[in-house]
Order: C-alpha cells, then structure tokens, then sequence
C-alpha cells in the first residue's frame, strides 16, 4: 500500500519557495495536483544550491554532498531518511518514478561544489542541464503519467541551460570573488578576459560583449523552453511556462529584488499559466 502523504516540515518549505521567488509563482500558479510534487523537488533543490554556494564552507559540503549522493540511492530503493526524501516517497505517484534519475544532478552538484572552473566550452550546457533537469522532469513526472517525455525534456533542459547562464552572467562577479569562476576557461582565453576583469567594479569591453552574448544565449534557451511542450500538456505543466517567463524578464536585470518586482512578477506569473 502507497504510504500517507507527508507534511514537509515548515523550514523546508519556505527555502523550497521562498516568497516572491519564481520558484514560489511557478509553485502557486501550478496546476493543483502538481503543487506537492513541485514543493518536495524544490525543496531538494535548494538544499542542493545551498550547499553548492562558494560562500559554504568547502569540506563540510562535500560531506552533506555525498550523504545525497547515498539518500538519493535510498530514496530509489524506497527507504529515505531525510524528510524531504521521505516526503517524496510519499507522493502519489511515487511508485510509478524511477528516482535514480536524479542521480546525475546530485553528481552534478559535487562537481559544482569542486570549484574547478569548466575547462571548455563544449562542457558548459551539459552541465547546466546534469544540475537541474533532472529535478524538472522529475516534478513533471510526479504530476501526469501520459506526458510527451521527448517535449518534457527539451523543455526541462532548456530551462536548466537558460537558469544557469542568466545566474552566471549575474552572479559572477561575487562568484570569482569567493574563488569560482561559472565560465569555461577556453571560452574567457579566445575573448581575452582574466581575473582582473571578472573582479573589476566595471566590466572592461570584452567581458561586456561576451556576457551580452551569454544573455542572448539564455534568452533564446527560455524561448526554446515556453514553446516545447505540447498544447495539450502545457496546463498540466505550466509551472515550467511560469519559470520561463520569469526568467525571460529577469533576464537583463542585475540583481532583480522582490520588493522592486513582486506585483510585476505576481502578473506574469498568473496571465502565463492562465494562457497555458
């Protein structure tokens, strides 16, 4: 017999959707049945990016790292033992996933917390997708048996390269200053960027010109994304839609704020899953 569902206790959820985040509107604005699949998945996320920040102390998220790596095992065996692996195991479609799909983006994170930089270009998407695909697909899973996986994927990938590129041309600057640099390393030698210029107050040309190139790179990856799925799957999955039009407008902003961008954010959250 499928266990009773799980509360997930209060601390994981407000980390899972914080309040204003996309993650919260493509939470809210989901449809009803995908809002417990997509609370315990963005849970797991953001316990994994937390412990993916420079900012964390490096030993110790290696430790908690490898502790996933094993829970995620557990999880696919049926016998979890955090509460959010537990809440998980006990959605209603949990018998009818296959959990070690996510393997990857775990693995994914414990190469992220390395802090090696890419080396080249050609590695950068695979790894943008390997760290959050995974958990999109999986939530999407958890909501609707008959969905067109080839459609879902597209969408999910697209979603992870366009998150990671709109994060790393944002972010990077605080990034390098904590030791990571997001680019590959091949990428910043042809456009003659060093250190220097990722730490500059002001980015010098070059670095302006290659990170318009990155935004443009997002931009088209969240396009590629809205317009993947389905007609007839897009009410079902309009988390994802949500999640694409908001990262489309955060897009061009440096730090977007909730306090500067919630009712703005609230709108295009509700008149894109109200279209789906």
């Amino acid at each position: 017999m499928r266990p009773a569902l799980k509360t997930l206790d209060a601390t994981y959820r407000a980390r899972a959707v914080p309040a204003g985040s996309a993650r919260y509107w493509s939470w809210l604005f989901a449809a009803s049945r995908a809002r417990q699949p997509l609370l315990g998945i963005y849970a797991l996320l953001a316990e994994w990016h937390a412990l993916m920040d420079p900012a964390s102390e490096h030993t110790a998220a290696q430790i908690k790292l490898a502790w996933w790596q094993e829970e995620i095992r557990r999880l696919t065996a049926g016998v979890p033992v955090h509460p959010i692996g537990v809440y998980l195991a006990s959605l209603p479609r949990a018998a009818q996933v296959d959990f070690s799909t996510l393997a990857p983006a775990i693995d994914a994170a414990v190469v992220e917390s390395n802090g090696a930089p890419l080396e080249r270009a050609d590695e950068l998407e695979p790894h943008a997708r390997a760290l959050r695909a995974p958990l999109l697909v999986l939530a999407s899973r958890l909501v609707a048996e008959e969905l067109d996986d080839a459609a879902l994927g597209e969408c999910a990938q697209a979603l992870a390269v366009a998150e990671y590129l709109s994060r790393a041309t944002r972010d990077y600057r605080r990034e390098v200053r904590l030791g990571r640099v997001p680019f590959p390393v091949d990428d910043l030698l042809a456009a003659g960027i060093d250190n220097t210029d990722l730490r500059a107050e002001h980015a010098p040309q070059p670095l302006q010109d290659y990170l318009a190139q990155l935004r443009q790179r997002a931009r088209e990856h969240y396009e590629n994304a809205a317009g993947a799925l389905a007609i007839e799957h897009r009410s079902q999955l309009r988390h994802l839609l949500v999640l694409a039009a908001l990262g489309l407008k955060h897009l061009s902003a440096r730090a977007p704020s909730v306090s500067s961008t919630g009712v703005k954010d609230l709108l295009l959250a509700w008149s894109t899953a109200r279209r789906s």
